[in-house]
């Protein structure tokens, strides 16, 4: 594995090894390619049966609606940064390749850290849920890095009447 200029690999309170930057990285720095080996879907649902996981664990990162890449295997340095639900990067996909971003300036020491928005079935319940756990820490942690879910008109609309209620007291 090439040293990157941005980051070192270590011990990580969120997630077993993490990045953690060496340098300050300025907002919109591209920071890093995410690579490892390109499979179909099919494949890496032979290769990660979450059903059959003691926990989820993998580095497989969705390109497009064909294709998935397996940090894994040829993988680099990216595969250790790990989730928030509050991050301080994000993941860009430009002409099939996927960079890895500063969102913000990241001072040196701090965790490199990204939204995973884990693909999430339309019927997801609370066991779905844990499969999944998120341990990132932040005050906005959902506990889950599954995608958030998605909000129907009528949700939001509760939402916005509660909002209302409260301050209307």
């Amino acid at each position: 594995m090439s040293k990157n200029p941005y980051f070192e690999i270590r011990r990580s309170r969120i997630q077993g090894r993490g990045a953690f930057a060496t340098r300050k990285i300025r907002k919109g720095t591209r920071i890093i390619e995410y690579a490892g080996e390109r499979i179909t879907h099919e494949e890496s649902d032979r290769r990660y049966d979450d059903e059959t996981m003691q926990r989820h664990h993998t580095f497989l990162f969705t390109l497009n609606s064909k294709t998935v890449v397996d940090g894994a295997a040829n993988g680099n340095a990216s595969r250790f940064i790990n989730h928030s639900c509050d991050p301080n990067c994000e993941a860009v996909i430009e002409d099939r390749r996927i960079w890895i971003e500063a969102l913000r300036t990241i001072q040196p020491g701090g965790e490199l850290a990204y939204d995973y928005q884990y693909e999430r079935e339309d019927d997801a319940d609370e066991k779905e849920e844990a499969r999944y756990p998120c341990r990132c820490g932040s005050v906005k942690c959902r506990g889950s890095i599954l995608a958030p879910r998605r909000r129907t008109r009528a949700v939001a609309a509760e939402a916005r009447a509660r909002r209302r209620a409260g301050q209307a007291r």
